[in-house]
């Protein structure tokens, strides 16, 4: 922290800095009064340095002038170079001191007592762009600054500094897997094992997504990031899907030596939300299954599994509805799996021998995943299966992903080919990005672990 160079005299009546100290003064002909000079302000971050990208920081600014109005900023870019960017206007105590912990944002990206909103807040610059790690073994680097005043008329930069979130804890190792056809990267808690294996599985266009996994397995879980189209040799298109493909997946991960039976967890987020339903519900050697926002019917092309077929359940695009902005709302677009032919489509969960917990946004408008956890639950309790755990987050959007990811409002959607939106609203978002992650683990811990 640089000292503040000294006093500038005002002469517009008592200021707001009476209680300073007493500096020399200059007579101007009327009331004297002093003000302090805009200082050189210091970040303060705790942890220091680095942390995991799921980990909250403490942010605070130091030196600067008592009650004096700054505005922060973040920045950061992602692989593609995509520019993220949050503000949000503050105001100093009374000791020249500002922590987020505690201070409210006036207004900017968010308001009120927000620690983590330069984080969560981020939004793309170029519009339908939505924050992805593809390269987990580099950390984001992002950018912090603090300027005079308030945005739009903010004056000179008082301070910066850079802060770096990874994704790979101390100890934790990543083994990429070309085993047969399975496509897809283990990640394993610092030695010794063996430890709770847990397949991973992202919605549609995913490819390999690994910053779920490797977050994971720094909470004490063998995680298999698992890609399954969209990647390297594997198909591009949903037309047709083998569950014998999924199944090798689950045996590779139960027959590695630093991971433990007798069974496996699933999560499974959109589209892998409806496949790891439809693999508790068909395999063996599933012990445990998180569902964040899925379908309960198969979505997008047939599912094969020895002698058994499930179709796609049907849509019809006249439902696709218009945002003010132009963007499709697709949440009527899927037919109900209750009705019809489309009943064949429903994944048959009794079957299942899993427990199951489903992670719900309300607001979800990529599909009613509200409505398809409750059927699950009312299929699994009509044949005699215990009743899942069903956690509901109003104002949540479609992708709920580890805490401190920004909200996504609207991005491109493989299947339909244009852009939609997603639902949501960026702090009860945020707030439930927060909770599943914990939720989750919980889970995992009290059926895999054995510990509640």
């Amino acid at each position: 922290m640089v000292a503040s160079s000294g006093a500038i005299l005002r002469a517009s009546g008592l200021g707001r800095w009476g209680h300073l100290p007493r500096s020399p003064k200059l007579w101007s002909g009327g009331r004297v009064s002093w003000a302090p000079a805009r200082k050189t302000a210091t970040w303060s971050l705790q942890p220091a340095g680095r942390c995991r990208w799921d980990e909250p920081v403490r942010i605070a600014v130091r030196g600067l002038a008592p009650g004096q109005p700054v505005t922060l900023r973040a920045s950061l870019r992602d692989e593609k170079g995509v520019l993220f960017r949050a503000h949000a206007r503050y105001q100093a105590d009374a000791d020249g001191l500002l922590d987020l912990e505690r201070a409210p944002a006036l207004g900017g990206s968010f308001v009120g007592v927000e620690p983590m909103g330069l984080l969560w807040a981020l939004e793309p610059e170029k519009p339908l762009n939505r924050l992805v790690k593809r390269d987990v073994q580099t950390p984001f680097a992002v950018e912090l600054e603090v300027l005079d005043g308030h945005e739009p008329d903010a004056g000179r930069l008082l301070g910066r500094a850079v802060h770096e979130r990874d994704f790979l804890g101390p100890g934790v190792r990543r083994e990429p897997v070309r085993a047969g056809r399975v496509r897809a990267t283990l990640f394993l808690p610092p030695e010794p094992g063996p430890f709770p294996g847990i397949v991973d599985i992202y919605g549609v266009g995913s490819g390999l997504l690994e910053h779920r996994a490797s977050l994971l397995a720094g909470k004490g879980f063998a995680v298999m990031a698992l890609a399954y189209h969209n990647y390297e040799d594997l198909p591009n298109g949903l037309e047709i899907l083998h569950l014998e493909y999924f199944e090798e997946a689950v045996k590779y991960l139960l027959g590695h030596p630093q991971v433990k039976g007798p069974g496996v967890g699933l999560l499974g987020s959109s589209k892998g939300g409806d496949l790891c339903l439809s693999m508790a519900s068909f395999l063996k050697g599933i012990t445990a299954a998180v569902i964040i926002n899925g379908s309960v019917a198969n979505v997008g092309g047939a599912l094969h599994y020895k002698d058994e077929t499930l179709p796609p359940v049907g849509f019809d695009l006249n439902r696709v509805r218009l945002t003010k902005d132009g963007l499709a709302d697709i949440l009527d677009v899927l037919n109900s799996p209750l009705e019809g032919a489309d009943q064949k489509s429903f994944i048959p969960v009794e079957r299942a021998e899993s427990a199951f917990l489903f992670l719900v946004g309300r607001d979800d408008h990529n599909w009613k995943s509200e409505f398809y956890a409750n059927e699950a639950s009312k299929r699994l309790q009509a044949h005699g299966k215990k009743k899942p755990q069903i956690i509901c987050y109003p104002g949540a959007g479609h992708y709920i992903e580890p805490p401190y990811f920004p909200f996504c409002r609207a991005s491109l959607h493989t299947l339909v080919g244009g852009p939609v939106i997603w639902g949501g609203e960026p702090r009860a978002h945020a707030m439930a990005q927060v909770d599943t992650w914990k939720q989750l683990q919980t889970f995992f811990h009290k059926h895999l672990v054995g510990k509640s």
